[in-house]
């Protein structure tokens, strides 16, 4: 079942700890993100709550007795929703836990932050109809949506080995490509590096190989929802991805925010799904009432670039795209019961790429891929720079957020990498 709106999301809720009631923050208390971090002398990494400025150590406020993320993960809904609950208890203002809360909390500039969890298996799924329908355009302008692409949610098994938690900084790929004019492939360092603004989907309660998970159960088995950044190498997969998609053009690195963002949280943001006029219903098992009444989440992403002038000089950086989780083709719950279909099994802790999140507009690309139109358009930058796809030094920052009138607006915090130069040959 789709989590409900409850007291714990009540617009008015104040912290005794004042960062968490300011506007600004990302982490209210309405919010309660679960992560992994680690104080300087800390042997174990330890399951905190973000709250404010601070991170709330779980086991220190005596709220549970584990270091295992992967097994708080796999709580039942009810059991996730009394933790919420006893948090938002302890968290408010005029708590008798007060003392004991605060005992508990570190200053997140203080804690390194690791992956929130133990991630088993990755799929990566390609729910951007937007995004697919432009690179379609690309390769193949009159017939840029494949038969199948209405009908199935498309996805490929990816490498969990290399995901890393932000801020990470990774090397420019050496891979095997083809130019057109080129006789034969060279093996050389990525020319046309890309990023893909993602959404990470995280699996909660495990299930059973050879039981498929129906539509009314699907929401059950997640947990929540991250930022994510598959970096791309697009020459390399221009050369490797028939017959069988892309390989070492994607599993060198990808980039996960380390907060989680339950689905509880989730509840006040929760919209109508619904296929554009025309367009084939899902078929049954991809289908149910509550899907259609509130199986879309409104998250509102945006993609930043600083380059190192940019850094050097003290600029910000350049938004250069936004969109919302609400312009996929798929709902969550449809990603799991389309993977368990055929009776695959899946444990907590398994991560779901939403695939490229680009809108309808023009500017809403979630890749310099569909920016630069395949790097024949060059991004110009508000320092005189140009892009068409990254460079060494280049940093990329994925932001979400969720606001709606009568609640407070949450947030993912960032998800952040940057390029660096590729290993000698």
């Amino acid at each position: 079942m789709i989590a409900a709106v409850d007291g714990t999301h009540d617009a008015t809720l104040q912290s005794w700890l004042e960062s968490a009631n300011d506007p600004a923050t990302d982490f209210p208390i309405q919010n309660l993100p679960f992560g992994r971090f680690r104080r300087a002398d800390d042997r174990d990494a330890c399951i905190g709550v973000a709250i404010g400025d601070q991170v709330l150590d779980l086991r220190r406020a005596r709220l549970i007795e584990t270091h295992d993320m992967n097994r708080l993960m796999g709580q039942r809904p009810e059991e996730r929703v009394s933790l919420r609950q006893a948090l938002r208890d302890g968290l408010r203002a005029g708590s008798p836990n007060e003392a004991l809360f605060r005992e508990a909390l570190v200053p997140q500039s203080r804690v390194t932050m690791g992956l929130p969890c133990e991630i088993g298996d990755y799929t990566d799924f390609y729910i951007g109809i937007h995004h697919a329908t432009t690179v379609g355009q690309l390769l193949r302008p009159d017939n840029p949506l494949l038969p199948n692409y209405r009908w199935v949610p498309i996805g490929y098994h990816g490498r969990a080995s290399s995901i890393n938690v932000s801020p990470s900084r990774f090397k420019r790929p050496r891979g095997q490509q083809r130019g057109a004019d080129e006789p034969q492939p060279s093996f050389v360092p990525t020319r046309r590096l890309d990023y893909e603004l993602e959404l990470g989907l995280l699996i909660g309660r495990p299930s059973v190989q050879g039981e498929p998970i129906s539509m009314a159960e699907a929401e059950d088995h997640l947990f929540g929802v991250t930022l994510f950044n598959d970096w791309s190498a697009r020459d390399i997969q221009a050369w490797e991805y028939q017959p069988l998609g892309p390989f070492q053009s994607k599993n060198f690195a990808s980039t996960l925010s380390p907060w989680i963002v339950t689905m509880e949280a989730l509840a006040p943001f929760r919209q109508a799904f619904a296929r554009p006029a025309g367009d084939p219903q899902p078929l049954p098992y991809l289908d149910s009432p509550a899907n259609r009444e509130r199986g879309a989440i409104d998250i509102a992403l945006e993609v930043w670039l600083q380059t190192p002038t940019m850094r050097a000089a003290g600029h910000p950086g350049d938004r250069l795209s936004h969109s919302n989780f609400t312009d996929g083709y798929w709902t969550a719950a449809q990603l799991v019961a389309h993977h368990t279909a055929n009776g695959c099994n899946l444990g907590s802790g398994d991560l779901f790429g939403t695939g490229t999140l680009s809108g309808p507009g023009t500017g809403q690309g979630g890749s310099l891929l569909e920016l630069s139109r395949g790097g024949k358009a060059p991004l110009y930058l508000s320092n005189g720079e140009t892009r068409t796809f990254l460079e060494d030094g280049d940093s990329v920052e994925l932001r979400g957020q969720c606001t709606r009138e009568g609640f407070r607006r949450i947030s993912f915090g960032p998800c952040r990498g940057t390029v660096l130069a590729a290993s000698p040959s």
